[in-house]
């Protein structure tokens, strides 16, 4: 029968040999009685423990999963018009920047057209503005929304105006508006089955005014 210390008499008590427990021996005992505990379990019964036990973070790791899959897709298709608005900026300051304004520079419309042939597999068309202050000064090739395009290139008073030209059909996204970006006139338009977009650092009235002149040649 066990026997409480408290109740053996006071000289027992006060010769009574005492041991220190050696360091670490709680941590053993209570991890012994862990395993123990365990091997007492059938396989179904640790799996099903185990699986309890994770649920909560496999729950919490889906669901932050899913909410960043809904952000990221909110932020695109938010941000598609963004998108083309910087890639027809960045491709207008591109050209002003490395020296490729023109892969053919001509004033003539019946040189620059031509020239795309075998280039593109479109037909860009080419316009004469001359008349109406904003001589053609020639075109290039460019790339917008993962193509090539047809880049036109006109002047105004020093300044250079860059039309980018894509088949309407080809054209994946659509500026919500005529807008400013970065201090760049940008407008979109389509006409004759293809998509424009005009973009220069003139005022808004001469890109308005430019718009005008080029939908009235077409």
């Amino acid at each position: 029968m066990d026997t409480d210390p408290a109740e053996l008499p006071a000289d027992v008590k006060q010769n009574m040999t005492r041991y220190k427990a050696p360091p670490g021996l709680e941590r053993r005992i209570r991890h012994g009685l862990r395993a123990e505990g365990s091997r007492g379990l059938g396989w179904f019964e640790r799996v099903r423990a185990s699986w309890k036990a994770w649920l909560p973070v496999g729950a919490s790791f889906a669901c932050g999963a899913l909410f960043a899959v809904a952000v990221m897709a909110n932020f695109y298709g938010a941000n598609e018009e963004d998108a083309i608005e910087q890639q027809v900026v960045a491709g207008h300051v591109r050209s002003l920047m490395v020296g490729h304004l023109t892969d053919v520079a001509s004033t003539d419309q019946h040189t620059v057209k031509p020239w795309f042939t075998g280039k593109l597999d479109f037909a860009p068309p080419v316009v004469d503005l001359a008349q109406q202050g904003f001589p053609l000064a020639g075109g290039r090739l460019d790339y917008l929304q993962e193509r090539a395009v047809a880049a036109l290139v006109y002047r105004r008073r020093g300044h250079t105006i860059n039309v980018f030209v894509l088949p309407a059909g080809d054209a994946r996204t659509r500026m919500s508006a005529t807008t400013a970006h970065h201090g760049f006139q940008l407008f979109e338009w389509e006409s004759a089955g293809m998509r424009f977009w005009a973009v220069s650092d003139v005022s808004r009235d001469d890109m308005a005014q430019f718009v005008a002149a080029f939908k009235a040649a077409l």
